[in-house]
């Protein structure tokens, strides 16, 4: 089958790869309709993530049609339309008893691996380092699904993929993010990176009852996307955002601070971005945490500091102090996508969001490394990639 593979740092090629086959009775096989480049893909492509190997299958975000079953899955059949979670689960461990699907405690193979740079073992992930259990991912014609009776989540053909594709990742990520926030009316959402995840963060922050929602971003294009949730936005390239938040708020600050950027941040001040692209691409540290320090900076005191951008492993210049001493709360994590899946299908067939809203180009598989360019690089105001086999 064809399938879009990592063969180096900036280098990605569609190659001919094994079709995937049944290994496990709880396995299913889907054959893939649609899938998407999410923007923690770039960590991935860009080298900052640890364990990935020349030859190995991105992408996380995918749906299609299931063609075979093995033994062991009672609730999926063939010809059964899915849209699969980008984090595997069992369904059956403590942590999946508990919600946390993201950290189950079964469906990552080199747990071993993980142990080592995060002390505890996260689930296995589609299409993202070996580290997260090596899995070939979603931008292929074909995919093995593991714990097929637990993740997929069937949709049926009256809501296009266009519609349901992102209840794998971006959607429930970026309402998980706002619902961390405990957002109460009248309450104010700052929200940094205007990407496809701080767009679903600032239309959940809205569904679950914020007043105002302001997002943080340096690209126009992106600022004019997410206005149309009714967010207010913010330059950072024009304003001191600390102030401007300041003013925004009375001088109190947000009451939760959204961080939907992660490790890869950049700063307009170029000393400072120096300082930490440096150490990133010596190795010396893994992260760029500009937004994370400045939303623990602008957060009121006694709020809240979501974390939804992903990070790898190590952050230089941490505010500790700040989050101590003014009584903060960080919450965190990747996101539990089958907690969200099905309540967030019904608001969808309810209409109070269509996701497509975030789609800006669609390609076939076969292009995706000329995607991947357009997207990591902002060029055609590429917003998100919708691909198809």
């Amino acid at each position: 089958m064809k399938a879009n593979v990592w063969m180096g740092r900036n280098r990605l090629e569609i190659q001919d790869v094994p079709d995937p086959q049944i290994l496990n009775a709880r396995d299913a096989i889907v054959r893939v309709t649609s899938t998407a480049i999410c923007g923690s893909d770039l960590h991935l492509v860009d080298g900052y993530i640890p364990t990935v190997k020349k030859g190995d299958v991105l992408g996380h975000e995918f749906m299609g049609e299931v063609v075979e079953v093995g033994s062991g899955v009672r609730d999926l059949h063939v010809g059964d339309r899915v849209v699969v979670p980008f984090p595997i689960a069992c369904g059956a461990c403590f942590a999946c008893e508990e919600g946390l699907y993201s950290v189950c405690e079964n469906s990552n193979p080199n747990a071993g691996i993980a142990e080592k740079l995060m002390g505890h073992a996260p689930a296995g992930i589609f299409g993202y380092s070996h580290m997260l259990g090596g899995f070939p991912g979603g931008q292929a014609e074909y995919v093995r699904v593991p714990f097929a009776d637990v993740g997929p989540i069937k949709v049926e053909d009256d809501l296009p993929d266009e519609k349901v594709l992102f209840l794998s990742d971006i959607f429930p990520t970026g309402f998980m993010g706002a619902e961390m926030c405990d957002i109460k009316p009248g309450q104010t959402i700052a929200i940094w990176g205007a990407g496809p995840v701080g767009q679903f963060a600032a239309a959940s922050a809205f569904l679950l009852g914020a007043d105002r929602v302001i997002v943080i971003d340096r690209f126009p294009y992106r600022l004019r996307r997410v206005q149309r949730t009714g967010a207010e936005v913010l330059n950072y390239e024009e304003v001191n955002v600390l102030d401007a938040l300041r003013d925004m708020t009375g001088g109190r600050g947000p009451d939760a601070c959204i961080d939907a950027v992660g490790m890869e941040a950049h700063h307009p001040t170029p000393a400072i971005y120096a300082y930490d692209r440096t150490k990133q691409a010596a190795r010396l540290e893994t992260e760029r945490p500009y937004v994370l320090r400045e939303a623990i900076m602008a957060c009121r005191n006694g709020g809240v500091v979501s974390v939804i951008g992903v990070y790898g492993g190590f952050v230089d210049k941490f505010p500790m102090g700040t989050v101590m001493n003014r009584s903060l709360t960080i919450r965190t994590g990747q996101c539990h996508v089958q907690r969200y899946t099905e309540p967030l299908l019904q608001r969808i067939r309810g209409g109070e969001i269509d996701p497509s809203f975030v789609i800006s180009h669609r390609m076939p598989l076969s292009e995706a490394p000329h995607a991947f360019e357009l997207f990591k690089n902002k060029q055609d105001e590429c917003n998100k990639v919708v691909l198809t086999p």
